[in-house]
């Protein structure tokens, strides 16, 4: 076990303007590694050994740009930080099969399954093919069905299910590769984002955590894994949520 990605040390986060994601690429460039920080609008945290870049998640042609511009300094470590939860015209989670919506459901795959899916096509082939080498995203417990007890919120549950299924796929697929490769998901808990904000009042004391602490744990979680973890999902203190 080791400092995820410090062998290569170099990383890479897409989605770094959020929360999380600018919290992972503090952390990360506080232990001194060169960070790719990539965010739609370009505007990442600042400070020493963070480089930011632009993509939109939506279109694969910026994906597949900003992959070859990680070649001249392939990362050991990626991050997909992105996600979407309630979509920019105020459509939230669905309570019921009632409200169910073909375009808005579209929209959350595209964000939260698609966009993943093809920054993965694009950035493994680049990353180490020797040593640790480690790409994750961002999941959620509510993606487990195995773990679904309460129904409802479809189509974000479902999104993450399948992006949960792709992480299976690509450690697969990667381990013909690199005997030490690492996929994982990472259910981060509920962190003081603009993502929780609409679903904060209700939480119990002590249940938000700020983005901070939240990178902290992530990161905690992505040193102790090895390869035989490769495919799973785990939540922020390290244990293993259900397919």
């Amino acid at each position: 076990m080791s400092d995820v990605g410090q062998q290569h040390g170099t990383a890479a986060i897409f989605g770094a303007s959020g929360g999380i994601g600018a919290a992972l690429a503090r952390a990360l460039a506080a232990r001194g590694m060169a960070v790719h920080a990539g965010s739609r609008s370009g505007v990442v945290p600042e400070g020493a050994g963070i480089m930011p870049f632009r993509f939109d998640l939506t279109s694969e042609s910026s994906i597949s740009q900003a992959a070859q511009a990680l070649r001249e300094m392939p990362p050991g470590l990626v991050i997909v930080a992105s996600g979407v939860l309630t979509l920019d015209n105020g459509t939230g989670p669905e309570k019921s099969l009632r409200t169910l919506d073909g375009a808005a459901m579209e929209e959350v795959f595209r964000l939260n399954t698609i966009g993943p899916a093809l920054v993965a096509k694009h950035v493994l082939p680049i990353m180490p093919k020797k040593g640790r080498a480690v790409f994750a995203a961002l999941s959620a417990r509510v993606g487990s069905i195995g773990d679904n007890r309460l129904g409802g919120w479809h189509s974000y549950r479902a999104s993450k299910a399948a992006l949960n299924m792709l992480l299976k796929n690509f450690a697969i697929e990667m381990a013909r590769r690199n005997e030490h490769f690492i996929v994982a998901g990472l259910h981060p808990g509920t962190v003081d984002t603009a993502l929780s904000e609409p679903f904060q009042s209700n939480l119990p004391d002590g249940q938000l955590t700020a983005p901070d602490e939240a990178a902290r744990n992530l990161l905690a979680v992505l040193d102790g894994l090895t390869p035989n973890d490769s495919g799973e999902v785990f939540d922020w203190k390290g244990e293993r949520i259900p397919e």
